[in-house]
């Protein structure tokens, strides 16, 4: 089955759609990670803030956020970055990537973009352009690094 990709404003967001990105984030972060934490932060609905998805009929099978840069310092910043469990292996967080940077560079061109990256996952940003920055530090027990790519 082909998957639909979409990226849309908050504003843009249904009911329904925001309310399936919120359970596949607490399904992947707070119950398949155990790590409990606040996952609804208030940035969702802020700003420019913009939500990629990825469907596969009308299971959502990976996502992420873009945070606007006019309130993060100039930064477009990347966060939650999901592959749901039925997705994984196919390749989708690369093609998640490859999507949010080319949003990123369509909607806030020439701004360098921000990731707090799961420590083991530096080699894969890195594939993306993205470089580390400073120490690992624990964030909700899990080990983290700064990670930008310049404009």
């Amino acid at each position: 089955m082909d998957l639909t990709w979409s990226c849309k404003h908050h504003s843009e967001l249904s009911k329904e759609e925001l309310y399936a990105i919120l359970r596949l984030r607490c399904e992947v972060f707070v119950v398949e990670q155990t790590c409990p934490y606040q996952d609804i932060d208030g940035q969702d609905l802020a700003g420019d803030t913009c939500h990629l998805t990825a469907h596969e009929g009308e299971q959502m099978l990976a996502y992420l956020r873009l945070l606007d840069p006019e309130t993060h310092s100039g930064e477009v910043v990347i966060g939650r970055v999901i592959t749901a469990a039925a997705g994984r292996g196919r390749g989708l967080g690369h093609q998640l990537m490859e999507h949010a940077l080319d949003e990123a560079a369509r909607r806030w061109p020439g701004r360098p973009v921000y990731l707090s990256a799961q420590a083991h996952l530096q080699g894969y940003y890195g594939r993306y352009g993205f470089q580390a920055e400073g120490d690992v530090y624990l964030e909700d027990d899990i080990p983290h690094i700064d990670m930008r790519r310049p404009a």
